[in-house]
């Protein structure tokens, strides 16, 4: 990534994200903000603990942080700052930036992330939440993620035009990394995007090869890195599994060769 004429604090941060090979590994462990103690993150802090060597960043809310965390961990911090929804009722959509800046310095958070749901009827809302967290996070040097949210419309919006068009609305209103899903034709998406663009997992794929081909194809295809959860932590060897895609991201393994390594990792 260049960083030129880059302030340098906002350099200094995004360069613990995204390594000097231009790629990055996020740990998404967020997910209890709408979903409650989900399976794989009943204890989160013991969760994440063994993966923490493997990743680039770790994405979490801040009460999860405080409760089960280690304040001397030395991966980066991308702070959750967004929410108001929940599974049991309502719009996922409905959401809202819920951390302020000074609880975000206080927390020393590497970047904060926040969801925009483009087409939904509360597209405004969080596009305007995304702009004034900006707006915020600038003269403090904190970037900003971007996650292309669809809430409960997966299947429907799984397509490259709409996530090239997600994505480069993100960029436009400011972010400095966006977060969507791959899908064919990945490399119109990232190619329409000026900032890096990292995969989300989704849904729990059914194999392991799965998910370490479409983390390589989209790599191939023009995206920065990864930012997973379930297909990591759910995983019956989340570290091998965590390994395997560090193999893909930083040392340009192939799937297979990945995949082989998890198998010898997971059987050791």
């Amino acid at each position: 990534m260049n960083w030129t004429g880059m302030e340098w604090g906002l350099a200094n941060r995004l360069s613990k994200l995204i390594k000097p090979d231009g790629r990055c590994f996020y740990l998404a462990m967020d997910h209890g903000y709408f979903q409650g103690p989900t399976h794989g993150l009943a204890r989160p802090g013991e969760a994440a603990k063994p993966l923490l060597p493997y990743v680039d960043g770790l994405f979490m809310t801040r009460g999860v942080v405080r409760s089960t965390l280690d304040p001397a961990m030395e991966t980066p911090l991308i702070l959750r700052v967004s929410g108001g929804n929940s599974m049991a009722i309502g719009d996922l959509a409905d959401e809202d930036v819920t951390v302020s800046i000074d609880e975000i310095i206080r927390i020393n958070a590497a970047a904060v992330g926040m969801s925009t749901y483009i087409g939904s009827d509360f597209q405004h809302r969080t596009l305007m939440a995304l702009a004034n967290l900006v707006n915020n996070c600038a003269p403090y040097g904190i970037p900003v993620m971007a996650v292309t949210a669809v809430g409960r419309e997966l299947k429907e919006k799984l397509e490259p035009r709409f996530l090239a068009l997600a994505c480069r609305i993100c960029a436009e209103h400011g972010a400095h990394v966006v977060k969507t899903y791959y899908c064919d034709d990945f490399e119109k998406v990232a190619a329409g995007c000026p900032v890096p663009v990292v995969i989300a997992g989704g849904p729990k794929t059914e194999t392991e090869l799965e998910v370490l081909q479409f983390v390589y194809d989209g790599i191939q295809q023009g995206a920065a890195g990864v930012n997973l959860g379930r297909n990591i932590w759910q995983n019956e060897h989340p570290v091998a599994m965590a390994r395997a895609l560090q193999g893909v991201i930083h040392e340009n393994l192939t799937p297979d060769q990945a995949h082989d390594l998890y198998l010898t990792i997971g059987n050791s």
